[in-house]
């Protein structure tokens, strides 16, 4: 047995004898201390960027096991990925855990349970939907089946994430304001008829397997008996990120029992979209009875200048940064796409030459289909470059559906270009020629697609579109090397829990940050949540970037910074010095608890929407605020509504003025959508 012994401004000042296991807490700060050791259960870490969440959730698991508190064959750690699955036994091995503890997705665990419930009680085991795309697109009208079929299956894969049937879906879909492409009545039907199908051919997709397992669990007393004597303490990393059908399975598994450990941070909450629940995390002490909530308070990951940045995107970040001072990150804009691209590789190869490895700089944007322009200036530039599996434009599965039927055509590419755009204005519903339609995912990665073609076609104006599919593969193949020292290009999304030294975070315009489809209160601010969790990859330096112009559909559209870009460059301005450990400390204590506002941007459209108010205050004999305040505006910026219930939701427009300003307000928005 040793001495531990903890710092003077530590609430565990005094001698502590150890042994092995008090190992395991050295290194942490008092915060991370009490999350390791501390006995309550059942317990959430709130762990904001760069806090050490990994750390501190792997140190508990293997502390609590070399104590004898917990059975690490007993423990089972609920991860949203197999990746996260593995990383977490391989730190866990590294820290002296001799016992391999069960890690796994909530999948994979439910269908290794369910094999053993089938074999042991010799049922036919079902088969598993692994393609949804082709089962679905069967069910759907013949005119939308090539455009349609993959909105389709996520409003069905969203209604099981939520646990809503098809006989609620309507109602439910009505509720939470759900935009499908099809009317929610034939959603509804072809949800029905889904569920049916699968049924009829003993068949069992991803989330049946949740649902099944949890079911089975409840109903089949042996079996649940069973799964309750095989772990018996559980984790889950990012929870945030859980839904409400994974809640369900993980409640099944408790039954009822305290011994629960959660770890995430509301900040990064980004998936609600498809169907998560943050709710789960931010009320835990509602959803668990005599439960203990602690906070990861330091960021060790990010320069202060990189914390106090991002910060601006939320009300209150809750973390400090550790380290010293750093570089201000910076913010370029170009005229348009291809420029940018160029401009971010020189950045990148200057960087490289200052002594940074390539893989020490990753490319960030809002979606896959942005990623292969990047890569194309990369290659130009003699740069290697990669994509996070899923985050590349070949990785979309529309983009393979257009691809598998280019592939098997014979027609003059020149041709299938034109019905290329034809299907990326097929979903535009809007009478503004000039406006992204809602699902501007798609729209981008048809456009690069065309892009692409239109590159080859200079190559062989007389291509036929299956030569090109041929060309288009041979470049992808040569575009993401298997090389270990490569820069990373990958969307916001994938890159939640990596991080790089340096990041460029790119196409920062309105319609891309925040997408043109998020419409209302909620799905604006889960997009200030996704730009926040991409500002906060970076540990050394960011640059920002965005274009003032970008083609869609074949054609130059003009283009409007991020709406937040504005306050980042205030924050950026703000970063007089660099800070010290101290000043930095002393600065977060002083903001904390007070709740922050983006910024009213100056652009243009801001400028017409100021001058309107204030000929409409002037007709009215009222002071301009009592027309729309600040916040206001802001909100009208931001939302970009397009129509009068859209208008009707922002905070400040009731029914009256929505009736005596509403078209003038529209016609204002729309001119610089």
């Amino acid at each position: 047995m040793g001495k531990l012994y903890k710092g003077e401004n530590s609430a565990f000042s005094e001698e502590l004898d150890f042994d092995e296991s008090d190992n395991l807490l050295l290194g942490l700060d008092e915060s991370q201390l009490h999350a390791v050791t501390v006995e309550a259960e059942p317990i959430a870490i709130l762990a904001g960027a760069g806090s050490g969440k990994t750390r501190v959730l792997t140190r508990r698991i293997a502390w609590r096991a070399m104590k004898g508190k917990e059975d690490p064959r007993r423990v089972l750690a609920l991860t949203f990925t197999r990746k996260a699955a593995g990383e977490l036994r391989s730190r866990l091995s590294r820290l002296g855990l001799r016992d391999q503890i069960a890690a796994g997705t909530f999948h994979s665990v439910a269908y290794a349970q369910l094999r053993i419930y089938w074999q042991d009680r010799g049922i036919k085991e079902p088969s598993l939907l692994t393609n949804k795309i082709s089962f679905v697109t069967n069910l759907l009208p013949r005119d939308k089946r090539s455009t349609d079929t993959l909105d389709v299956v996520g409003e069905i894969e969203w209604a099981k994430a939520r646990r809503i049937s098809p006989e609620t879906y309507f109602a439910e879909a009505e509720k939470h304001e759900r935009t499908p492409p099809l009317a929610l009545q034939e959603i509804s039907s072809i949800y029905k008829n889904y569920e049916e199908l699968k049924t009829e051919r003993r068949f069992l997709d991803f989330d049946d397997l949740l649902s099944y397992c949890a079911k089975t669990i409840r109903s089949d007393r042996s079996f649940g008996e069973a799964q309750k004597w095989r772990f018996r303490n559980f984790y889950v990393d990012e929870f945030q990120d859980v839904n409400p059908l994974q809640f369900s399975l993980l409640s099944a598994w408790l039954d009822g029992r305290p011994s629960l450990c959660v770890v995430g941070d509301p900040n990064q909450a980004i998936y609600a979209w498809n169907g998560a629940e943050a709710d789960h995390l931010i009320r835990f002490n509602e959803h668990f009875r005599d439960s203990t909530v602690v906070s990861l308070g330091k960021n060790y990951r990010s320069t202060p200048q990189i914390v106090e940045t991002a910060s601006c995107l939320l009300e209150s970040s809750g973390v400090e940064a550790v380290r010293g001072g750093g570089l201000k990150p910076s913010i370029a804009g170009y005229s348009d796409e291809e420029a940018e691209a160029a401009g971010v590789a020189k950045k990148v190869a200057e960087i490289h030459s200052s002594g940074e490895k390539w893989s020490n700089q990753a490319i960030l944007v809002r979606t896959n289909a942005q990623t292969e322009i990047f890569a194309s200036a990369l290659r130009e530039e003699g740069i290697p470059a990669k994509t996070v599996s899923g985050s590349g434009l070949l990785d979309r599965k529309d983009i393979k559906t257009v691809i598998s039927e280019l592939a098997n055509s014979s027609n003059p590419l020149v041709q299938e270009i034109g019905d290329l755009k034809e299907v990326g204005l097929d979903g535009s519903a809007t009478n503004n020629e000039d406006q992204i339609t809602p699902d501007t995912e798609r729209v981008v990665a048809l456009a690069e697609l065309g892009r692409l073609a239109e590159e080859y076609l200079a190559l062989d104006p007389a291509a036929k579109s299956n030569s090109f599919v041929l060309w288009l593969k041979s470049q992808s193949q040569n575009l993401y090397e298997m090389n270990d020292d490569a820069v990373e290009i990958s969307t916001f999304h994938r890159s939640k829990g990596l991080e790089w030294p340096v990041v460029h975070v790119a196409g920062l315009e309105q319609g891309l940050v925040p997408i043109a489809h998020a419409k209302d209160s909620n799905a604006i601010a889960e997009e200030r949540r996704l730009l926040y969790v991409a500002l906060t990859r970076a540990k050394d330096r960011i640059l920002c970037s965005w274009a003032s112009n970008r083609h869609f559909s074949g054609n130059k559209r003009k283009r409007d910074p991020s709406p937040w870009l504005f306050n980042i460059e205030r924050a950026i301005q703000n970063l007089e010095k660099p800070l010290t450990q101290k000043e930095q400390i002393t600065k977060a204590r002083s903001a904390r608890g007070k709740k922050t506002r983006n910024v009213l941007p100056e652009t243009q459209q801001v400028k017409d929407l100021k001058k309107w108010r204030l000929s409409a205050s002037r007709a009215a004999d009222v002071p301009a605020f009592v027309i729309f305040n600040d916040e206001t505006l802001l909100d009208l910026v931001e939302v970009q509504p397009t129509n009068l219930d859209e208008l009707l939701k922002i905070k400040g427009i009731g029914p009256v003025k929505a009736e005596r300003y509403g078209k003038e307000i529209l016609e204002l928005v729309s001119k610089h959508c």
